[in-house]
């Protein structure tokens, strides 16, 4: 499959084109708050690109969320307006799981079976979006060690698993993720070029959950908190 995958959860925007899961381009920017104006721009440079290249887009995949509620929400709009054109299927993909391959490709973590990878995306103060230490995201305020993850799963026959955690709400744990068996990884963050990897990886189960035809206009992302509208403090806008 050619895939157009869409990041769009946290301050970083991206979007790649992946074929039989391998990325063959990519476009992302770091510096956050841009979604709404490169994203567009980021599409037609790719679909341009598959155009020369002579590759026909299969689906597009998306970062399904949690995080940004106005991120999640330019991604969606964005997959949902190019599936509804170019009349394909949408994959919505787990942010957490692609943080989780982005640390997999970019640090020093060889041991991943016996790891305990704990991605973490920023929900404000000291809670982030993470996982139970499987596929189940949460909303967590981080206190310490046991409020992430249950002793129980980080021994393993009398000895401590190494835990590393990274994304943007991570950082401003390590004050009380202290023990030594926890590691921070910086400089993690999700993008586009992994989506393809996790498709391609569990195919069956991604067939079963495409979305398409009329199913994609009550396709929402993964918010997993409600939104909540705060009054606004701009002067004239609260009359």
């Amino acid at each position: 499959m050619t895939i157009l995958c869409i990041e769009t959860s946290t301050s970083v925007c991206s979007a790649a084109i992946c074929k039989d899961g391998a990325p063959i381009k990519q476009c992302i920017c770091l510096e956050g708050s841009n979604h709404a104006r490169l994203l567009p721009r980021y599409i037609e440079e790719l679909l341009s690109f598959a155009r020369e290249q002579q590759l026909s887009i299969d689906a597009v995949a998306l970062s399904e969320g949690p995080g940004s509620y106005t991120g999640l929400r330019i991604g969606t709009s964005t997959a949902k307006g190019l599936c509804y054109g170019m009349d394909i299927p949408l994959i919505p993909v787990p942010t957490l799981a692609v943080l989780c391959e982005a640390a997999k490709a970019q640090s020093q973590i060889t041991n991943h079976q016996s790891a305990i990878l704990v991605p973490m995306i920023d929900a404000r103060r000291m809670e982030v979006y993470t996982t139970d230490g499987g596929e189940k995201a949460r909303a967590v305020v981080v206190e310490n060690e046991k409020s992430v993850l249950p002793p129980s799963l980080v021994e393993r026959d009398g000895e401590r698993l190494p835990v590393y955690y990274f994304g943007d709400g991570a950082a401003k744990c390590q004050s009380v993720l202290t023990s030594p068996n926890w590691h921070f990884i910086p400089g993690i963050v999700p993008e586009a070029k992994y989506m393809g990897g996790l498709v391609e990886s569990q195919k069956s189960k991604v067939e079963s959950q495409m979305i398409s035809g009329q199913q994609l206009a009550y396709y929402e992302p993964y918010y997993l908190k409600e939104f909540v509208a705060a009054q606004s403090h701009v002067k004239g806008l609260n009359s």
